[in-house]
């Protein structure tokens, strides 16, 4: 009969307790990163130049006209008794390309008609929001070289720049807010989100 020893027997508990303290991390771990994202999925964030959200809810009159024209049909509304509510974006679904034709379809101006769709006037006008990396689950930053929200963004060297190993950093004054980035990321949940405007001031 084979008689285990003090020695291997610490060695045994000491890994079994090494085993329940890293599983139980983990566990804590996603579900911090599954509450951050039920969070951030409810989050509202509205279309291209909105104006501020109290202001935005009183002029919009849920016309539809913002959602017709736009070419990527990412723009949505809420549903009310009365029919169409207030458009949003689910940036994860569909994200903005920027053509800024809600902008000049609005009659109500909840939407500020944005002059042009060059970057300049797009960065100058529009603040839907503003991405942020979680670095505990973006592959970059855990050892695997990704850059998929780089190479999406619009706008890239100024709102999203890449470290080694295409870490991504967002830089907020550039950023504005259209999700591309939310929508190319590989990670589930996604590891870096647009924060609604509305949230950030």
């Amino acid at each position: 009969m084979n008689r285990i020893t003090r020695r291997r027997l610490l060695e045994v508990l000491l890994s079994a307790g090494a085993t329940a303290a890293l599983t139980g991390w983990l566990l804590r771990s996603r579900k911090a990163v599954m509450a951050r994202a039920r969070e951030w999925r409810d989050a509202v964030i509205r279309p291209p130049s909105a104006v501020p959200e109290q202001e935005f809810l009183a002029r919009c009159i849920g016309c539809g006209q913002c959602g017709d024209v736009c070419p990527n049909g990412c723009i949505q509304f809420d549903q009310t008794a009365s029919g169409i509510g207030a458009p949003y974006l689910r940036l994860r679904e569909r994200a903005c390309i920027l053509c800024m034709l809600c902008t000049r379809a609005c009659p109500t101006g909840a939407l500020q008609p944005v002059p042009s769709d060059s970057g300049e006037d797009i960065q100058a006008h529009v603040k839907m929001g503003c991405a942020v990396v979680d670095k505990n689950i973006c592959n970059s930053y855990n050892g695997y070289a990704c850059g998929a929200c780089v190479q999406a963004c619009p706008f890239r060297g100024q709102a999203i720049k890449a470290l080694t190993w295409e870490r991504p950093v967002v830089d907020p004054e550039h950023c504005v807010g259209c999700g591309l980035c939310e929508k190319a990321c590989i990670v589930y949940p996604q590891a870096i989100r647009v924060r609604p405007q509305s949230s950030l001031s």
